[in-house]
């Protein structure tokens, strides 16, 4: 007599979800990769655009002065590589992002140290466009009561 195998009862159905090799269309734990909230460049753009706005309230001749931001400069000078122009004569801040964010030595790298040094270099470029020192031109912003 021949033994016959019986056969195994059917597997219960996989969820639609998994293919034949248990791999297919799995969900990602996160799901998907939303963009930043903010980015680097969105961040640059708001501490410059904060500043340049207190500036032009401050200062009657920096009302009409447009603050720019560009990624790099176009070529380095003698003194290295700029974080800023100052363009007078077309009335213009070109402010450097790359400079300003990746050749800073913070001696603590966190979000109010980085806007500190952004900030800081918005009134250089302005002190520097109005001649005068980059202290008096907000002194009742810095101090403490």
């Amino acid at each position: 007599m021949i033994r016959r195998r019986s056969r195994p009862a059917p597997a219960a159905p996989r969820p639609e979800r998994h293919g034949r090799h248990g791999k297919q269309g799995r969900s990602a734990v996160v799901r998907p990769p939303l963009p930043p909230l903010e980015t680097r460049v969105d961040r640059f753009d708001l501490a410059v655009g904060s500043v340049a706005e207190f500036l032009r309230g401050a200062w009657p001749e920096l009302r009409e002065v447009r603050f720019e931001m560009a990624d790099m400069p176009p070529a380095a000078d003698a003194d290295g590589i700029p974080r800023w122009s100052v363009l007078p004569d077309e009335k213009r801040i070109v402010l450097y992002r790359l400079p300003i964010e990746r050749l800073a030595h913070l001696h603590r790298n966190d979000d109010a140290h980085r806007r500190m040094m952004i900030e800081s270099c918005v009134f250089r470029a302005a002190a520097e466009f109005l001649g005068r020192d980059p202290w008096d031109l907000g002194p009742d912003r810095f101090r403490f009561l």
